[in-house]
């Protein structure tokens, strides 16, 4: 088995009401396919992004839907050593909320830092999902956290991943952006939330060839534009922010 690194986003699951749905949602906007994945328990599907699995879905199970949890993604983020990892964010004022072994897959814990915004810690068991180099279409190009305090959240981060601050960006009004990365690799930014703004949350940026194109297959599909095509700061490229027909916020962004 490869050594797996500490602090990559490797896999990126949908959780939603809508199975069918949530498939032909993606598979027509982003132009992932599906499979499906031959374990106990209930229904998982695999995206698969240019015939490499990237993430699944599955759909939310019904005491986190009566708990009031809406659909939502959940990056997983690998680690060499999950129960470590979770003992630590426990240390640093996260919550684990359930830890499990998946046979031939790995050993997971889905955990939330100190502002709420919850992950899942994934230590697999044979080589580890994504790579290290730049994002290709198809795949998560910025991971974007949503906090309650980002100088609050980014000691747990750092410490937790391993992670690097790069740069900085004055939102006026709305604070800091505060960049970050691994290994020379910006991976996204940490904001502190506005009351507009969703509760504390992973929000993912999927990479398409064209956010403007995107825009009438959203909402063709009965998705919603939240934050219409917008251009990046400093840069030719643009992102948009929308929220799939199930309720599961996402966005996309193309070079």
């Amino acid at each position: 088995m490869s050594e797996t690194p500490l602090g990559r986003f490797c896999w990126y699951e949908l959780l939603t009401t809508d199975l069918e749905g949530a498939q032909d949602f993606y598979r027509q906007v982003v132009g992932w396919e599906t499979g499906s994945w031959e374990g106990e328990g209930p229904p998982y599907i695999t995206w698969i992004n240019a015939g490499t699995p990237i993430g699944g879905v599955m759909t939310l199970p019904d005491n986190a839907l009566a708990g009031g949890v809406p659909p939502h993604w959940l990056p997983y983020i690998s680690t060499p050593d999950v129960d470590a990892t979770a003992e630590n964010a426990a240390r640093l004022g996260g919550q684990v909320h359930h830890r499990m072994e998946l046979p031939d897959i790995g050993r997971l814990a889905i955990a939330a830092d100190p502002g709420g915004a919850v992950f899942t810690a994934y230590e697999p068991s044979g080589i580890t999902p994504g790579h290290d180099g730049p994002p290709a279409v198809g795949e998560c190009s910025w991971h974007e956290l949503i906090s309650t305090d980002w100088e609050m959240s980014w000691p747990f981060y750092s410490e937790l991943f391993g992670w690097e601050k790069t740069e900085q960006m004055d939102m006026g009004g709305h604070g800091v952006y505060q960049m970050y990365g691994r290994e020379g690799r910006q991976l996204g930014g940490m904001m502190t939330r506005n009351p507009d703004m969703p509760p504390p949350c992973w929000f993912l940026y999927m990479h398409v060839p064209d956010v403007h194109a995107s825009v009438e297959v959203i909402e063709g599909l009965g998705g919603t534009i939240v934050t219409k095509p917008l251009k990046v700061p400093n840069n030719e490229e643009y992102i948009l922010h929308g929220v799939d027909p199930q309720g599961a916020a996402f966005a996309l962004h193309s070079s």
